[in-house]
Order: structure tokens, then sequence, then C-alpha cells
């Protein structure tokens, strides 16, 4: 009732404090989109120039340098994760192969949350209906979001670009003005992709979350083939096939390739005009892949509200199981070919992440934080979308009923902790088989281990997401996917550069063991849980007294 209050109150509000009404999903979709923007702007401009800067303190002479890129340069290991490494002697060169490739994903998934928050998820939840009664037709509203999420993108372009500036008028950084443009150009293009990728999922799709889980998987399989192409195993045209390829050929500071930007604009082009387009080919609510609500009655698993989550979530998460066995998979298969190519400087650098030896097993280790980071987002998902079921008035028919908030929470969080552990699981036994096909004689235990290895973080994740979903429900998108960006990020910054051990400290994959390199440290682990299901507890706890809150 006070979230339906609140939408009335929002959209009988006067015009003249809102502009006009013709446009007033542009006005709220601009001002929601350039928040975001800014504020993960300041986290890719941070990361630019704390990679430049630190060059210069590393990497101090010619020799260490010219040792740096001999041995980079020769490492298919880094080059699949990273993407290709020339000109390491350069702070470009260095910067452009050390963070792009983890700002490539990290805006990516910026962008198809933005847009599937802002297109299915605001008309899932009932606030374009009074607004698509008056002057605004379903293929206005839709072209007026994509107009707010572009404002959202500029916004994200600007602060990097304004930070990768000055970062680069350092006298020890010395990189031009159109270089660090060009720069951040290249930095929030997969933004701009999945942006129009998230408003078409947002057609198809009949819930927010089916969406953003759609995108993600094709987020999965364009990373999946890009890494491919660059595993140095003869398949280099594939990167032409990746989205995330198009941006890797841009080779922003290194010899820029400006003609890349066609099909990156292109595809941006024909997808927001295909996400207009078919806005028009259906009601209002609804989606162009049927969501089965007239479909015959089948009671299987209706016995509880976990029986319901499980009948619900079934496609997300049987799509995150798909991108995570798949990827897992893929990194198994070129596992053998890139651990030859382990050593000096790349060994050096593995150790900081944890890794230690060479070989196939080093190869997966550090691979393994990458599926690390894929089930931590999976864990992510879990608990936004028990707050989308507030928010969104859905939770009202369950409490409504003899269902009490402690049972749908737990039941919640036992499914997301089940499939979290079958996804670790999985990713183990597929790294295996794709490891088993080339050969490289890794025991199956082994890799079955480093699958449970991946789940503590997750589970450490998913608590502190369920604790923000007791205390301040309305920051838990914003807690969760945050914890998980500067885990990465200080991660990613600690094996390339210099960091505190007190800044590692605060990174959760930082207490991760680079399984199957080392043993799983399950001391740590134990912590992750124990600190995991304490947050969670207390979040349950806090739920149970508090209101139910909207959007």
């Amino acid at each position: 009732m006070q979230a339906d209050l609140g939408i009335r109150a929002r959209i009988t509000a006067p015009v003249g404090a809102r502009g006009s009404p013709a446009f007033l999903v542009a006005g709220l979709s601009t001002r929601r989109a350039v928040r975001s923007g800014i504020l993960w702007g300041y986290i890719f401009g941070i990361a630019i120039a704390s990679s430049e800067i630190t060059y210069g303190r590393i990497y101090k002479t010619a020799a260490q340098r010219d040792a740096l890129a001999a041995t980079y340069g020769a490492s298919k290991a880094m080059s699949a994760l990273f993407g290709p490494a020339p000109r390491l002697q350069s702070v470009g060169g260095f910067t452009v192969f050390k963070i792009s490739m983890t700002l490539m994903v990290l805006g990516a998934v910026w962008g198809l949350l933005t847009s599937t928050r802002l297109l299915r998820g605001e008309e899932g939840s009932g606030r374009w209906d009074l607004l698509l009664c008056g002057r605004t037709t379903q293929r206005r509203a839709t072209a007026q979001v994509i107009v707010g999420l572009g404002t959202g993108l500029a916004a994200l372009w600007a602060v990097t670009a304004v930070i990768t500036v000055l970062s680069g008028r350092q006298a020890s950084v010395g990189i031009g003005v159109g270089p660090s443009l060009y720069f951040s150009v290249a930095t929030v293009a997969t933004a701009a992709m999945f942006l129009a990728v998230g408003a078409v999922t947002s057609q198809l799709a009949a819930t927010r979350r089916r969406a953003a889980s759609w995108a993600a998987v094709f987020l999965g399989v364009s990373y999946g083939v890009r890494l491919v192409a660059d595993a140095g195993v003869g398949l280099h045209g594939l990167i032409w096939a990746s989205p995330l390829g198009w941006v890797e050929e841009l080779r922003p500071i290194i010899s820029p390739q400006p003609l890349a930007l066609l099909p990156i604009a292109a595809f941006v082009a024909v997808l927001c005009a295909l996400a207009v387009y078919l806005a028009g080919r259906r009601d209002a609510g609804a989606s162009m892949v049927a969501d089965r609500d007239h479909a015959e009655a089948h009671v299987a698993l209706l016995y509880g509200p976990s029986g319901l989550v499980v009948r619900v979530q079934r496609a997300p998460i049987i799509g995150w199981w798909v991108a995570i066995g798949l990827s897992a998979f893929l990194y198994g298969l070129i596992a053998k070919s890139t651990g030859t190519t382990i050593s000096g400087s790349v060994q050096e650098v593995l150790s900081k992440l944890g890794t230690t030896g060479t070989g196939a097993d080093a190869a997966l280790g550090v691979s393994f934080l990458v599926e690390a980071v894929l089930i931590g987002f999976f864990a992510a998902g879990q608990v936004t979308a028990a707050r989308s079921e507030e928010s969104d008035g859905t939770l009202d028919n369950f409490l409504a009923r003899p269902v009490s908030r402690s049972g749908w929470l737990g039941g919640r969080m036992a499914v997301a902790v089940m499939a979290l552990t079958l996804g670790g699981v999985g990713a183990g036994v597929s790294g295996w088989l794709g490891a088993a096909s080339q050969h490289t004689g890794l025991p199956f235990t082994s890799l079955l281990l480093a699958g449970v290895n991946l789940v503590p973080p997750a589970i450490f994740i998913l608590g502190i997401g369920v604790l923000t979903l007791g205390i301040l429900p309305r920051a838990t998108a914003v807690v969760v996917y945050g914890a998980l960006v500067w885990s990465l990020l200080v991660v990613i910054v600690g094996g390339f550069g210099t960091v505190s051990h007190w800044a590692l400290d605060t990174s959760v994959f930082h207490h991760m063991a680079s399984a199957p390199s080392v043993p799983p440290d399950w001391v740590a682990n134990g912590v992750m849980l124990g600190i995991g299901a304490a947050a969670a507890l207390v979040g349950g706890l806090v739920f149970r007294r508090r209101d139910l809150r909207g959007a």
C-alpha cells in the first residue's frame, strides 16, 4: 500500500515541478542513469589513474620494462585473461593491458543491470501504467529511457575521461589529452553495447531478473569467445565474433584503430532501434517471449516459499550455471597451452594473486579467480532478486497468507546457497573436463575441491547482502555490487602493483586460495562462511521487525 501511494504521488506531482508529461520518463531515467554513471565513472577513472601512476614506481629502469615486455608478450595465459600485451615498455601499453579487460567486463555489467532496471524493472513494477494511459506510448517511453541511458553513459565517459586526462598529464605518465580521451571511449564502449543488449532483453523477457540473466549469459559467451581467440590456439579470427573483441581491437594508446568503432556503433544503433520496435509490438507489461502465465497448471514444488523460489528462479539459475560451467570448461581447455608460458615476471605477478608454480594448475588457479567473480555476481543477483520482490509488492502476496517473513527469507537464501554450491561444483567438474580433454594430468579431486573453494566468497557476499536487505534495503544492490567491484579491483591492482595489506584484506577474493595451484585454505573459507552466516542471521532478525519498503 505504501509503495502504491508513493508511485501515485510521483506520477500525479505537479507538471511544472517535473517538466512536460510527454518527456517525464526521459527525465526520471536520466536522473537515475546519470547518478549511477557518475559513481562508476569515478571508479573507472581511479582504476586507470592508479595503474598509470604506479607503473613508474614499480618498473623504474628500461631493463625492467624490457624484461616485463618480453615475458608478457609471449604469455598465452595472460593474453587469454587480459588481452594481448604489446608495448609494455610504456605506461600506456601497460595500463591498457592491466586494466582494460577488467573495466570492459565491469562496464558491461553496469550497462545490462542499468538498462534492465530502468526498462523492464520500471515497467514490471507498474510505474508506467498511468503514463501509458496519457500522452506517452510504449515506443515513446522506451525511446525516452534509451535517451536517459545514453545520458548516463555520457556521464560515465565524462567522469572517466576527466580523471584519465588529469592522470595522463602527470610528468611520470606523459599521455596526451587525445589518447586519454580515446582510451576513455574504449573503456566505456562495452557499457554502451550492453545498455543496448539489456534494452532488447527487457522487451523479450517478462521480468527484470530474466532480462538481466539473458544479457549476462550473452556477456559470458562474448567473453569466452574472446578468451579462445586470444589464447594462441590458432583461432584469433574469432575476435570479430565477440563484442568484447571489437573493443579490444580499438587498441587505445598502443596503436589506435578507430575503424573498430564502426561495428560497435552499428551494434548499439541496431539494438536500440530493435528495442523501440519490439516495445510497440507488445502490450504494456507483456513480453515478446511468453511468460507462460496461462500454461496448464503444474503444482510440483509449490509446497511452500522455497519450492516457489525454485519454480520462479529456475531459468536464471540454470542460465548462470551454463555460463559458469562453459567458462570453466574453456579455461580447462586452454590451461595446458597457457601454462607453458608462465615464467619470470608473469610468475611473480601470479604469485601476488596467490598462485604458485607453473603449468596448467597455475593457469587454472588464476582463471578460477574469474569463476569466483562470476559466482559472486550470481550470489548478488539472488539478494537483489529478493529485494525486488519486496519493492514491487510481490512479497505482500506471500505475507498475506500463512507464510512468515523468516520462512520466506530463509527459504530464499537456502535455495541460493544450494544453487551457489552446485555452481561451484559444476565449475570444478567442467574445468576438469576441459583440462582432461587436453591430457593435462590434473586429478579430478583437485579440480572438484577448487570448485568448492569458489563457494565461501559467494556465501560471504550473500550474507552481506542479506544484512543490507534487513538494515538498509534500498541500498542492497549498491552494497553487494559495490563490494564485488571493490574486491575485484583491489586484487587486480594488487597483482600488478603495490597495495597496502590493509586494502588487500578488504577484498573477499584476496582471502580465497588460488586452487588448484595451491590447496584450498579451509580455515579462511570457514571464516568467510561464518561471517556470511552471522551477517545473514542479523539481517534476517532485523527484516522480521522492520516495515516493508517499496522502491
